[in-house]
């Protein structure tokens, strides 16, 4: 069986105009020859896929399973064109992504302007939500997530890393001490996100210590244990990326620096499990993979 691109092409216009002749028009065909072309394929697949009537068509059951594995097709090869021409003013479509709120303010959202501006017919619909949620499910091309992966059918591409360490601010440490050791931090005040109080370190050495921390205050906003330990109420665990500002300003210092926080997270682009992705997923993901790259504070240990 042979299909040929242009009759899937005329059959998903028939399907959006209701018309063989209308569709026909926009391929230069006669009304005779774009039925022609609709029953030739009709016969390749061997089935009827459109009802016709004197005025009307209209898709017939098997007409609406083809109709979307056509329209994948004819995405596929567009998308695969543009790929071998790797023209980046060919490439376009609307990109879907979801981030988390704070990285996506920090590290998606400020490189947005430079993308569009190389990739102009791309558009980008851009979620920041802490909330995890089904990507495939809600209609996004890409999803930026950070730590350990759930196992998944998903697609996974390590974009950069995302070193997480113990800080606090100055005061607290003139009032309270510096913690020499994992065992020692039972001792102190740590600010928790939501009841994550299982705090585990990688010794020098290369083995796993685990302490069970407490404190009188804990939040499920990674923000609000940032300031926390800015305002000098504890010590708390952190990706680097959050409180670089906050480090270099001498606000918040690093604890146990021999250490390293377990399990040592990553900043991943996740998409839908087919084989191609659309190629504006792929350069975004490699544009944003070069950005991440380069960020100081995203830099393995």
């Amino acid at each position: 069986m042979t299909l040929d691109l242009k009759s899937l092409e005329l059959f998903v216009r028939v399907a959006a105009a209701g018309a063989i002749g209308k569709a026909g028009a926009e391929f230069g065909l006669s009304p005779t020859a774009a039925s022609q072309r609709i029953q030739a394929l009709e016969a390749a697949v061997g089935a009827q896929l459109l009802h016709r009537t004197t005025r009307t068509v209209s898709l017939s059951s098997d007409g609406e399973v083809f109709l979307a594995h056509a329209k994948r097709i004819i995405a596929d090869v567009e998308d695969a064109l543009t790929d071998v021409q790797c023209e980046p003013h060919a490439i376009q479509g609307e990109l879907r992504i979801a981030g988390s709120a704070s990285f996506g303010r920090k590290h998606i959202a400020p490189y947005v302007a430079e993308f569009l501006e190389k990739y102009p017919k791309i558009s980008i619909q851009l979620h920041l939500s802490d909330s995890v949620f089904d990507i495939i499910e809600h209609g996004f091309d890409l999803a930026i997530r950070l730590g350990e992966l759930a196992p998944s059918t998903l697609k996974a591409r390590r974009l950069a890393a995302s070193p997480r360490v113990l800080v606090a601010a100055p005061d607290y440490l003139a009032r309270c001490g510096t913690p020499e050791s994992p065992a020692d931090l039972k001792r102190y005040n740590c600010i928790a996100r939501e009841e994550m109080r299982n705090w585990e370190l990688i010794t020098p050495e290369g083995s796993l210590s685990q302490t069970r921390v407490s404190g009188n205050f804990s939040t499920n906003y990674a923000e609000a244990v940032t300031e926390a330990a800015v305002s000098g109420l504890g010590i708390a665990r952190k990706c680097r990326w959050e409180i670089a500002e906050h480090l270099a300003e001498g606000r918040l210092v690093t604890l146990l620096d021999g250490y390293r926080v377990a399990p040592e997270w990553n900043v991943f682009a996740v998409r839908s499990p087919s084989r191609l992705p659309p190629v504006r997923v792929r350069v975004f993901s490699e544009f944003l993979e070069a950005k991440l790259q380069a960020v100081p504070s995203l830099a393995p240990y």
